[in-house]
């Protein structure tokens, strides 16, 4: 206890760190009281009973976990920040297929500004098309909790969601420029778990045996250390730096006892590829909010409107593999780890430089992401089965998934970012047994 007493006072002596953490934490309120500002004619109340009694438990109560309950409450915040997630999504496959948008990339800063700025400009389309299908769901699924007429309330809901998403995006900027980093990553991350308190809550309420909720927690317990052994797992392949001769004397060799190692993370994607797939997820949900009467809509939205629906959860599955192969290659590229290793005078022991070092580390990389990424796609579908397991919709979405793997992500980022300021200035840093190993999320760099 003393020394996390010791650690808080630290950070209060670093000014910076003070002013970022202090910042970080205004902004994120500002985003959970947008999260109950309710858009104008809509009874809140009304709509967050309703919800809960109807649609809470299918995939419109999944996206609502991510956006901090807004969803359901109509809130001005009600789309989130996820239009800017399935934005980045698109640029950075095209970034991958599209020419024009490799040459960006290599642009350097205004590459990348271009870049940002296509990605809010597909952002804006798409909370356009959102909000549009919001209101539409909202009309027709639940007319008694709209106080206002249709035009004025179409015009104005449209209008303030989109800006609210906006707003959103620039909250998350600011974040990471002058915030502890990761702005996109910890709005999403408050909003799930701004509703794990009333979720746990309202599961031991509701179960009848005590010791079923005791065994629900213990596999919790289990699970998050899984996600945390996934998110820590590296294959090291060992280095060793060609000697050379300096003046009578040899310089450059490595002995046994200080061998380096290149580690290679069996999840180098992070959270990246579940939340590109949950994002696709709910296209198909959001489409189906403009024909809410439609005799297709009802059977799709059984299939994609359903997160325990057994088609649901193998496209999810089958997507969360594709995006972590697809998102390893675009975060580690063995062509640059070999050239810089030949540039240092580095080899892989019984390995030629250059080509065949790039073709054993992407063969070494193909092996051990296949594993992670399956793992990846058995903990996403985690909700579906801990539902219908018996335990409760609202807990359930905390219980694996895209949620759990969000949270642990974040939180193991922010901690790293604390700890290199601590570091950085002298101090023990959050755990003084080991250093704290983040998952080096790229949704931060998405929010630059």
């Amino acid at each position: 206890m003393k020394g996390l007493f010791d650690t808080i006072r630290n950070i209060y002596r670093i000014t910076e760190l003070r002013t970022r953490i202090f910042y970080t934490i205004l902004l994120l309120m500002v985003f959970r009281l947008g999260s109950y500002i309710a858009l104008p004619g809509v009874n809140s109340l009304c709509l967050e009973e309703k919800f809960a009694n109807s649609q809470g438990e299918g995939i419109l109560g999944f996206l609502n976990t991510f956006v901090g309950g807004g969803f359901s409450r109509g809130a001005l915040f009600g789309l989130g920040i996820m239009p800017y997630i399935s934005a980045s999504i698109i640029v950075q496959l095209l970034g991958a297929a599209v020419p024009s948008f490799q040459k960006l990339q290599r642009e350097g800063d205004s590459g990348i500004k271009k870049i940002n700025q296509w990605t809010r400009y597909i952002t804006v389309i798409i909370t356009i098309g959102q909000s549009i299908g919001f209101v539409t769901n909202l009309m027709s699924q639940y007319p008694g909790c709209i106080n206002t007429g249709a035009p004025l309330f179409w015009i104005s809901s449209v209008l303030l969601l989109t800006g609210g998403t906006l707003f959103l995006v620039w909250i998350g900027e600011r974040i990471t420029e002058r915030g502890i980093g990761n702005g996109t990553s910890l709005i999403i991350m408050i909003g799930i778990i701004s509703g794990f308190p009333g979720a746990l809550i309202n599961e031991a309420s509701s179960t009848s045996s005590i010791l079923f909720f005791f065994i629900e927690i213990i596999l919790l317990a289990l699970v998050i250390m899984a996600v945390i052994a996934l998110t820590q797992a590296t294959r090291k392949i060992p280095i060793n730096y060609a000697r050379r001769m300096v003046g009578n004397k040899m310089a450059g060799g490595m002995t046994n006892n200080a061998r380096q190692y290149i580690p290679l993370k069996v999840n180098a994607a992070g959270v990246m590829p579940i939340i590109f797939a949950q994002a696709i997820m709910f296209i198909p949900a959001t489409v189906l909010q403009f024909f809410p009467e439609s005799s297709i809509s009802v059977s799709a939205g059984s299939w994609f409107a359903d997160y325990t629906s057994i088609p649901y959860n193998i496209a999810f599955a089958l997507l969360i593999i594709v995006f972590t192969y697809f998102y390893t290659a675009i975060a580690v590229n063995p062509n640059d780890i070999a050239d810089n290793l030949k540039r240092n005078g580095g080899f892989i022991p019984g390995i030629k430089p250059g080509k065949k070092t790039a073709e054993f580390i992407d063969n070494v990389l193909t092996r051990i992401t296949l594993p992670g990424s399956i793992f990846l796609a058995m903990v996403a579908i985690l909700p579906s089965m801990a539902n219908l397991a018996g335990i409760s919709s609202t807990f359930a979405h905390f219980y694996g998934g895209t949620s759990l793997l969000i949270m642990i992500g974040v939180v193991l980022d922010t901690l790293q970012q604390i700890e290199s300021y601590l570091l950085l200035r002298h101090y023990d840093g959050l755990m003084k047994t080991g250093r704290i190993k983040g998952r080096q999320s790229q949704m931060g760099v998405m929010a630059q």
